[in-house]
């Protein structure tokens, strides 16, 4: 893994914690960890404000309610949207 993928994939867990107002800590997010049900246990108002953060912080627009599902898994899989571009 590329140290800009480490970046940005660090990035993306301080941006969770800091939005979502998460008690957990960056370094406690694995990159596989679901962000919703068993993992971090987010819900579809902390979704809306993660897609709302993204959309801030990288410029990834989340259009669509299927492409969010696939989007929002983990941090891996915003890391490889993000690092695709655009809109989703």
């Amino acid at each position: 893994m590329s140290s800009a993928q480490s970046e940005l994939k660090e990035k993306i867990k301080a941006i969770l914690v800091e939005e979502l107002m998460l008690s957990e800590e960056p370094a406690e997010i694995g990159d596989e960890m679901a962000l919703f049900g068993e993992g971090l246990g987010l819900d579809s108002v902390d979704a809306l404000q993660l897609v709302v953060a993204l959309e801030k912080h990288f410029g990834l627009k989340v259009e669509d309610a299927e492409k969010a599902k696939q989007i929002l898994q983990n941090v891996n899989s915003i890391a490889a949207a993000i690092g695709a571009g655009g809109s989703a």
